[in-house]
């Protein structure tokens, strides 16, 4: 249980100092289309920067498939700006000690909205990432991230957990 804590204790601070700088937004500039980018500059800072986490986990490890990239990249696009860490904070107390957390604080103001968008944004990131003009695998990555079907699912999946 100790690791559990640790970890989003880890995962909170880096919530709480995203930064992206305009360098890296200048280096996706070369490789994701107009559309892509804008969709990645949409999502809030710490998604943001937990994607390029992602893309740099994949890449260290030999991933050089640019649909897995761009997967790895937009999967978390679909949770909106407006999921705050609190919220957050609520979904992992509810996935580790039961969804009665997730009730409970679904009487908050913006809970309920909040919980709804990180209970679905894996199908919510793979539309917007379809209206983007991905691909459909690079899609079917971002839809099953959480129950991947292939390699390359199990990939991105690893290097989320790793970020």
């Amino acid at each position: 249980m100790r690791r559990w804590w640790v970890a989003k204790v880890k995962r909170t601070w880096a919530y709480a100092r995203a930064r992206v700088s305009s360098a890296e937004g200048d280096e996706l500039a070369t490789w994701l289309t107009p559309a892509q980018l804008a969709l990645f500059d949409r999502m809030h800072v710490a998604d943001r920067r937990h994607g390029l986490g992602v893309l740099a986990s994949l890449r260290s490890g030999g991933a050089t498939d640019p649909e897995l990239l761009v997967a790895g990249l937009l999967h978390d696009c679909g949770k909106s700006p407006r999921v705050r860490l609190v919220h957050r904070v609520a979904w992992s107390l509810g996935q580790r000690y039961g969804e009665w957390i997730w009730r409970a604080s679904s009487h908050m103001p913006t809970f309920r909205y909040g919980l709804d968008r990180l209970r679905r944004h894996a199908d919510r990131s793979a539309e917007l990432a379809a209206e983007a003009g991905c691909s459909s695998r690079t899609v079917e990555l971002i839809r099953r991230q959480e129950n991947p079907i292939d390699e390359a699912g199990q990939l991105l999946r690893a290097a989320d957990e790793a970020n």
